[in-house]
């Protein structure tokens, strides 16, 4: 097994993850875990070729520039990955074997094969805990302010997976907590008739791999809500900028209701 005396981030690194609009007014906090495809200098390219690594196994293609928009449109904070999802994804259990895939969606990652546990906790250490505890501080910031805020993740998915053609243009993936998503499929139908959209498609939001809403948000009580785009559709800024608005459209009056911002209670 490979050993690397040191720490995995190196100065010239980029920080293991990036707040945005910190101290806006809005009363949600968003969050896009897999934002950038960017590798520390001590992995290399995990053996990877720049094609491969730019796909969707290496990040949510279009998922960073619809947050930023949306984020800028409600005035809220959000933050965000600054790794790519194939050195450690920081929307999956620990000991989910995906969120550090030997092989992803048929291709194989030769630097994650042969990982030592050492290497594993760097990036756990150093990427995977970091983020996670910036989330909890912006929540925390909210509650300091006693505001009980809305937690909304953006994803994107591939258009084909598995030789299947995904027929939707977006999906809601939600659990327990139906305050934001029933309310937010009934607007995204109701403004766009000719739109398929998926209730827990093309993933739900009831499996394992959804660990950021699951741990900051339902586990915290917060209304929250998953949202996967098609990617085909937002991988250019014109994409992101109609998407983004199709999006926020459905949730201006959602996210207008102060009765939203309520710790749910079983």
């Amino acid at each position: 097994m490979r050993h690397h005396a040191g720490p995995l981030l190196g100065q010239d690194d980029p920080a293991p993850f990036e707040i945005l609009n910190v101290i806006g007014k809005g009363h949600s906090l968003f969050v896009c875990d897999h934002a950038s495809r960017e590798i520390p200098q001590s992995l290399g390219t995990l053996g990877l070729p720049e094609e491969e690594r730019k796909r969707h196994i290496g990040w949510d293609i279009g998922a960073r520039k619809v947050t930023e928009i949306l984020v800028d449109r409600f005035d809220c904070p959000a933050v965000l990955g600054g790794y790519s999802r194939l050195v450690i994804d920081c929307n999956r259990q620990l000991w989910d074997p995906t969120g550090m895939p030997e092989i992803s969606d048929q291709t194989v990652v030769p630097g994650n094969k042969n990982v030592s546990p050492t290497e594993h906790m760097k990036r756990i250490r150093e990427i995977f805990l970091p983020y996670h505890w910036a989330i909890e501080e912006q929540i925390a910031n909210f509650h300091a302010h006693k505001i009980v805020p809305a937690l909304i993740a953006i994803h994107s998915f591939t258009p084909v997976f598995q030789e299947f053609e995904r027929p939707w243009e977006l999906g809601i993936l939600w659990d327990q907590d139906d305050r934001i998503p029933v309310p937010l499929l009934a607007k995204l139908r109701e403004q766009n008739p000719g739109l398929t959209i998926g209730d827990n498609e093309p993933y739900s939001g009831q499996q394992m791999a959804d660990y950021t809403i699951d741990h900051h948000g339902e586990a915290g009580g917060l209304p929250c809500v998953s949202i996967e785009i098609r990617q085909d559709l937002i991988d250019t800024d014109e994409g992101c900028d109609k998407w983004a608005k199709i999006l926020g459209d459905a949730f201006v009056d959602i996210l207008a209701d102060p009765n939203l911002y309520k710790i749910r209670r079983d």
